[in-house]
């Protein structure tokens, strides 16, 4: 892991960014402030999200679980009858 290492970046926003980092800076956030902010925040949902979609496909492939989920969606469809 990198620490304490800045880089200069450029980019390119479009009317929906700039609207977003206008809200960030009125709220007090500097440019970099609200940027890196993003950033971070992306980056902690992404990984959210594929631990989801790790957690999803490991139920998916894991056969007993699957018999154990369809026996209970039977019973409580019995349950109705």
């Amino acid at each position: 892991m990198v620490k304490n290492q800045s880089i200069a970046v450029s980019v390119r926003l479009d009317s929906d960014a700039v609207r977003a980092l206008k809200i960030l800076e009125s709220a007090g956030m500097t440019r970099s402030e609200a940027i890196r902010t993003a950033l971070l925040e992306a980056a902690l949902k992404k990984r959210h999200h594929n631990a989801i979609r790790l957690e999803v496909e490991a139920l998916a492939a894991d056969e007993d679980d699957r018999q154990e989920m369809l026996d209970i969606a039977q019973f409580m469809n019995s349950l109705h009858e």
